[in-house]
């Protein structure tokens, strides 16, 4: 597969896991996560996903992704029409950078304000 296929691919899978952790999950252990980065193996099976977690849940939120790759792998399938679903595999990212901080910020204003 070509570098700009996995690219488009990353960035797409990077868009839906953001919906889907910010705002259609409702495990209390994921209380600020945001996926900073994606980057999809060039065989398509594998897809490491880097989360910010804000508040000192690292642990927690940690295994309530790795306790939700089914039903994010299936989300996915069903999403996004691709041949083959990459196993997930989550990875804290302990430097995110500035961009992702400011969407992660408006993204839980949004689902707050949403709540009320």
């Amino acid at each position: 597969m070509d570098d700009h296929r996995a690219q488009r691919v990353s960035l797409a899978v990077k868009e839906e896991l953001g919906e889907l952790i910010g705002f259609e999950m409702d495990d209390p252990r994921l209380a600020d996560v945001s996926v900073t980065s994606v980057e999809v193996s060039p065989d398509m099976r594998h897809c490491h996903v880097k989360v910010a977690v804000d508040g000192g849940q690292d642990k927690k939120s940690l295994a309530a992704l790795e306790h939700a790759k089914n039903f994010l792998r299936h989300e996915l399938a069903s999403r996004l029409n691709l041949r083959r679903i990459p196993e997930l595999h989550f990875v804290l990212d302990s430097h995110p950078d500035a961009d992702s901080r400011i969407d992660f910020l408006l993204r839980r204003a949004r689902r707050n304000k949403a709540r009320e």
